[in-house]
């Protein structure tokens, strides 16, 4: 049976995790979720690291939710790395699943944003466990989690 991880913070204005963990009960029948949440983004990495090493999971979702402010930004950066260097310390896969809270104009389209990003990303996360053709055959399509997809680029 696979594991997955799923961390997330008290800092986020939105509980994200709760509905990739519903999106993840849908479509990943038989996979046990591990929560772990922590109070901000730069404390993610290592939730992340510890949800692989000590709870054993074959993957990881890491939520967070950056805010506008510069200093945001950069704690955004100093995250990302970090759960950047974690994926390339344990050889697993941490799917980072961030929202800026600049992303949208409004309360409600940016709460609107992150469920919709959050159950996409969890279907990938089904994707790379289940069926990772699925993900393949989706090269190069111009997919956005969230958004409205691009398109992709012709020769």
């Amino acid at each position: 049976m696979a594991k997955i991880g799923v961390c997330d913070t008290t800092f986020a204005r939105y509980d994200m995790a709760a509905d990739a963990i519903d999106e993840l009960k849908k479509n990943a029948g038989g996979v046990k979720i591990v929560r772990y949440t922590v109070p901000g983004l730069k404390d993610l990495p290592v939730a992340a690291k510890k949800l692989i090493e000590e709870e054993e999971c074959d993957l990881v979702m890491a939520f967070g939710m950056p805010g506008a402010d510069e200093k945001d930004q950069v704690c955004a950066n100093q995250a990302s790395t970090g759960l950047i260097n974690a994926q390339l310390a344990t050889n697993t896969h941490v799917i980072e699943v961030f929202v800026h809270e600049d992303e949208a104009d409004s309360d409600a389209k940016l709460a609107e944003l992150m469920e919709k990003r959050a159950r996409e990303h969890a279907l990938n996360v089904v994707d790379l466990l289940v069926n990772p053709r699925n993900l393949t055959r989706l090269a190069g399509s111009g997919q956005r989690q969230g958004g409205p997809d691009a398109k992709p680029l012709k020769k």
